[in-house]
């Protein structure tokens, strides 16, 4: 067995909310594996602990902790009525800082437990004279700061329905995703921060508000100081002053387990965004397991990760209020030019505890030379990483330039469960390239084209048991076919979620990538991801992309798309030492057929890149098919992508 490349400190282990709730649960917590292996044969028993464990406040009892295991439909603490809202704020004191609000120039200020709960109060009650009641649907056009948490707490404390986007969304792609929920109230900001430059949103919040006919009210955040305009809602203008200020006493609404509390959207690649629909009794229970175990985060703690408010991330980044622990938001982007290396200062100066990124800001860092332990980073004791396979290139430069204290935490999940399928806990170890193991309550296995798990070969990412948080079902889904098809098609009652994995020997778990876009070149199958490990490290290639497409006459391209750094000429001295970085690095059967210069790789709102779309594009579909460009980072190069794919087709190329 490979030895780890991490191995957490024992008192430090001993000490951890993980060993603590095995001991509360009569087990031990230094091992892991046997922890996992009863939170997922005795589902109830894990659960019934959690619940216990943090203290869920039920205004009703639950009466049967799993009525129902059959999936789709599984029916988690059947009876109990709680509220999400009223579990966020309750740990909080009055003088403790919940929220600190920082952005791309370093500054930033605190919001008091006090003053979260005033204003959550004041929002509500304007909220509630405004109409806005239990299932109602509260929409926010907001970038990343408290002004969205607020609104967020406020709705659900009503037991409306709460939906956010950030504003780097056109109107109309927000439009597209907000339209489906016919809203009641949104909530808009005049704008945002990103890279030393404000951007002005007044007329796209306007211009959303237009297009969103069921509107009663516009609640209108002045962020980055623009004077409102005076313009012609559809509704009734509130200043986000008058509508934050009053004096008011909160009460949350008790709602059903599975009431819904949020709906986040699929990245809408292809044709409108899915509304994937959470509850809130699920996301209490989901989050304090991931955020209160895995991460252990409680009173005292400090997270900071970056996100945007339309990645599910941002979702777990509120939820760091139901541990008690301070969130912090952050407005703008996580590398502006004028300081590269703003989000580890913030986190030097504020004493943050878990630090959470993406591969591509690790890799970034690493290829531009920056040296975060420069700051008194002996706070982080977590680094978190997700969006996309950490490559085991990471793992050392996390070590040698963060802190060899540091748990590096790769974690993988979804939106679709908003929130983790593997990743780290303070009591296992951490193998470089790999996810520790599956998290707690999660029956994950590996399973191959005839439905068998297998170990230490590539496989399909499978649940083979509920999650309180699966969604409750897909918005405008009435009979739930397209919430089955989603999932449940390929293994009847098993969740299919589209990753190719590996789970090894040593039950750690390897991400090869989504697996409809699996390279399969004479069948012999490799994760792009593996590919884009191994070239993304050389420094003379700032991005790379590569596809796999059958061709009617039944043959196999497999391209190599490349962006090269500032100042290289991709010339065949180049070519040369990238096909022997994949002969070597991954395999030889996948070097590519042909490695070509492009301006630039497009990327789902979320970071992702758009393999599939770009792969259907290769293979002549229209672009009107594959791919809606108001959710892609970079529209411009769909259309640059659909024109190589028509050359090669034509024989020009």
């Amino acid at each position: 067995m490979t030895a780890p490349f991490f191995t957490p400190d024992p008192e430090t282990t001993a000490s951890s909310r993980i060993v603590d709730f095995a001991r509360h649960a009569g087990l031990d917590g230094t091992d892991y594996t046997a922890l996992h292996h009863w939170s997922v044969t005795d589902l109830e028993g894990f659960w019934r602990a959690v619940w216990d464990y943090f203290g869920i406040a039920a205004d009703t009892p639950y009466q049967q902790v799993l009525a129902e295991e059959a999936m789709p439909g599984a029916r988690w603490f059947s009876g109990a009525t709680l509220n999400y809202a009223h579990h966020a704020l309750r740990n909080l004191t009055d003088d403790g800082t919940a929220i600190l609000a920082l952005d791309e120039t370093g500054s930033g200020y605190e919001v008091s437990g006090g003053r979260l709960h005033a204003q959550v109060a004041s929002v509500a009650a304007t909220l509630r004279d405004l109409g806005v009641g239990r299932g109602d649907r509260v929409v926010g056009y907001l970038p990343n700061t408290p002004h969205a948490i607020v609104a967020f707490l406020a709705a659900a404390s009503l037991g409306a329905v709460w939906s956010v986007c950030g504003q780097d969304y056109a109107p109309k792609a927000a439009a597209d995703r907000f339209a489906q929920l016919e809203p009641t109230v949104l909530v808009a900001a005049d704008g945002y921060l990103f890279n030393g430059t404000t951007h002005d949103r007044r007329d796209a919040a306007l211009e959303l508000a237009q297009a969103l006919p069921t509107l009663k009210a516009t609640l209108l955040v002045n962020h980055v100081g623009l004077p409102w305009p005076d313009a012609t809602y559809p509704s009734l203008v509130v200043p986000w002053e008058d509508a934050s200020t009053r004096t008011e006493e909160l009460t949350c609404t008790p709602v059903p387990f599975d009431h819904p509390l949020w709906v986040v959207f699929s990245s809408g690649t292809t044709g409108l965004p899915k509304g994937i629909v959470h509850g809130h009794g699920g996301v209490v229970l989901e989050h304090l397991k991931t955020l209160g175990l895995h991460s252990d985060l409680g009173p005292g703690d400090r997270l900071l990760w970056y996100t945007t408010t339309h990645w599910m991330m941002w979702n777990l980044v509120a939820s760091t209020l139901l541990t008690g622990a301070t969130t912090c938001t952050y407005d703008g982007s996580p590398a502006p030019f004028a300081k590269l290396d703003v989000l580890w200062e913030l986190a030097a100066g504020h004493r943050v505890t878990v630090f959470g990124t993406s591969p591509q800001y690790l890799l970034g860092m690493a290829k531009f030379g920056i040296d975060p332990s420069g700051h008194d980073l002996s706070s982080v004791r977590v680094v978190g990483c997700t969006g996309s396979a950490l490559p085991a290139s990471a793992y050392p430069w996390v070590r040698d330039h963060v802190g060899e204290h540091v748990l590096l935490a790769s974690i993988s999940g979804g939106t679709d469960v908003v929130s983790g399928f593997a990743g780290s806990a303070p009591n296992t170890p951490v193998w470089a390239g790999e996810l520790s193991a599956p998290h707690l309550g999660v029956a994950l296995a590996s399973y191959d084209a005839g439905g068998e798990p297998v170990v230490d070969q590539v496989g399909e990412l499978v649940v083979t048991r509920p999650m309180p948080s699966m969604p409750l079902y897909f918005w405008n889904d009435p009979d739930g076919s397209r919430y089955c098809d989603a999932y449940f098609s390929s293994y009847p009652g098993v969740w299919r979620h589209g990753d190719w994995i590996t789970v090894t020997g040593h039950g750690s778990v390897i991400v090869h990538g989504r697996s409809d876009s699996t390279l399969n070149r004479n069948g012999v199958r490799l994760g792009s991801a593996d590919i884009h490990d191994v070239v993304e490290r050389l420094p003379e290639i700032t991005e790379a992309l590569v596809i796999g497409a059958e061709e009617p006459d039944g043959g196999y391209w497999m391209p190599l798309f490349v962006v090269p750094a500032a100042g290289v000429t991709l010339d065949d001295a180049l070519r040369e030492q990238i096909e022997e970085a994949i002969r070597t690095g991954a395999s030889p059967r996948h070097v590519p057929d042909e490695i070509l210069e492009v301006p630039g790789i497009p990327h789902t709102r979320t970071g992702k890149k758009l393999e599939v779309p770009i792969k259907r594009l290769l293979q002549g579909a229209p672009v009107e098919q594959v791919v809606n460009p108001a959710a892609v980072d970079a529209p411009e190069l769909i259309e640059f992508y659909a024109r190589l794919g028509a050359e090669r087709r034509d024989g020009s190329a």
